[in-house]
This record gives structure tokens, C-alpha cells and sequence, in this order.
């Protein structure tokens, strides 16, 4: 009888990385049927440039295995990965979900999130988000071929990074208004689970009466965490 469920984010898989997707395809091949669903919370890669892409084929087929075992899978869009689209569910079997969304596991309810519209005291990023999230601006980068998508790709990897450099770590993680905000917006969920930040952290929020957990996951980029929720509560595990 299934009785799990399981939370990651912040994979980042990237071709520059072999050792992490082994070790989350070696990850995906070990889900014993005792889970019955397992929800990445965005950024499964580093980029995605289109489904028409050969991108990570290995990763594809190992999450149609998963779901073939009727074993679901749910996906949130990333900052990285907000390309993938409806034949990415097609050829694996998982399941695209709105961000945010709230969700009742064990009699809990839970709101999933990647995270990234938390950190609203990041005004640069968010303008950029609303930018590369617009369809107009993903029709025409769609258009082009895929070496010209590989290499605008790569270059938003290296501002990226050039900007994380210059920014305070308190402006590139979460506003704590906003997040209060949205969990009142939610009706004060028991949990918010989100990724994005790379903090991974436990918050006890006490908001309006109401005891909240905020459970911020970990990335991948050296090392593999993810969350168990079952009967008896929720675990942090370690790869």
C-alpha cells in the first residue's frame, strides 16, 4: 500500500554535471512502490530550450519507468527549465502544475511553490521573469534553432552568475511579507514547501493564530537532499 510521498527541487542537471544525473537517475531507479508520488518543485535542469530538443534523454526514460509503475510525477516550472512543455508530459508521463498550489496530502494541506516569486525584494530578477515568462517573448525564442537557443542559454547562465556576485544574499532570498501574504492568500496551509533559494531550512511561522512550517528544499549542485512526507510527518533524506 503506497504511503509516501516525496518532495525535491534544484536538480540543476546539466551535461557540464554527469556525476548528478547519475546519482538522480540512480535516485529515480531505487523509488520503491511504496511512494506514491513524487513532486519536483522546479529547476530539474540548469536550462531547458524546447521539448523538441534532445536534451537529457536518459532522465526522460527514467521518469517514464517511474510513472509507468503508476508511481506519479509532478513538475513545477523552474526559473531554468520554464520551457518544458505538454510533450515533456507526453513522453514521460508526468504531470505539469500550476505555481502556486495547494494540495492535500495526509490530511495536510500543503502549498508548493518553486519559490522564486517569493523573493520580490529581487526587483532586477522578477522584471526579467515577467520578460522570459511572456508568450510572446517564448514563441520567438522557440523559433530559433537549437544551437542559437544552446547559446542565449548559456549566456543567461553566465549573467546570472555575474549577477549573484553583486547582489546582498538577503535581497536574493525570500520576502518575508510575501511569503506571510501568500500564505494567508492560501488560507494557511499546515505546510509551504518551496526550493529556488538553495537555503535548505526548516521555519516555524506563527501567523494569525495559525502554526505554519515553511520547508525550504536543497539543491543538487554538490549533493542530493529531498523531503519524505508520510502518516507520521515529514523527513529530510540525503543522497
Amino acid at each position: 500500500m503506497p504511503n509516501q510521498t516525496i518532495f525535491l527541487s534544484d536538480i540543476h542537471l546539466c551535461e557540464s554535471r554527469p556525476s548528478i544525473t547519475d546519482a538522480f537517475v540512480s535516485f529515480l531507479n531505487k523509488v520503491t512502490n511504496e511512494v506514491d508520488a513524487l513532486y519536483i518543485l522546479g529547476d530539474l535542469f540548469e536550462y531547458w530550450i524546447g521539448d523538441d530538443s534532445n536534451q537529457h534523454e536518459n532522465v526522460i526514460e527514467a521518469l517514464k519507468k517511474l510513472t509507468d509503475r503508476h508511481i506519479q510525477v509532478f513538475l513545477m516550472h523552474g526559473n531554468r527549465d520554464f520551457l518544458i512543455g505538454s510533450a515533456f508530459e507526453k513522453k514521460t508521463g508526468a504531470v505539469l502544475l500550476n505555481d502556486p498550489i495547494l494540495v492535500e496530502i495526509f490530511g495536510k494541506k500543503i502549498l508548493l511553490c518553486h519559490g522564486d516569486t517569493l523573493c520580490t525584494d529581487d526587483i532586477e530578477y522578477q522584471s526579467f521573469r515577467d520578460k522570459i515568462r511572456s508568450e510572446s517573448w517564448k514563441d520567438e525564442f522557440l523559433k530559433k534553432s537549437l544551437s542559437e537557443r544552446v547559446s542565449i542559454a548559456n549566456e543567461f547562465r553566465k549573467e546570472s552568475e555575474l549577477n549573484k556576485k553583486k547582489k546582498s544574499l538577503e535581497i536574493m532570498d525570500v520576502n518575508l511579507d510575501e511569503v506571510n501574504r501568500t500564505l494567508i492568500q492560501f488560507n494557511y496551509p499546515d505546510f509551504l514547501i518551496h526550493g529556488h533559494t538553495h537555503r535548505p531550512n526548516q521555519h516555524s511561522i506563527n501567523l494569525d493564530g495559525h502554526q505554519i512550517q515553511r520547508i525550504v528544499l536543497g539543491d543538487w549542485y554538490e549533493q542530493g537532499s529531498y523531503l519524505i512526507l508520510n502518516a507520521h510527518g515529514i523527513e529530510t533524506h540525503r543522497v
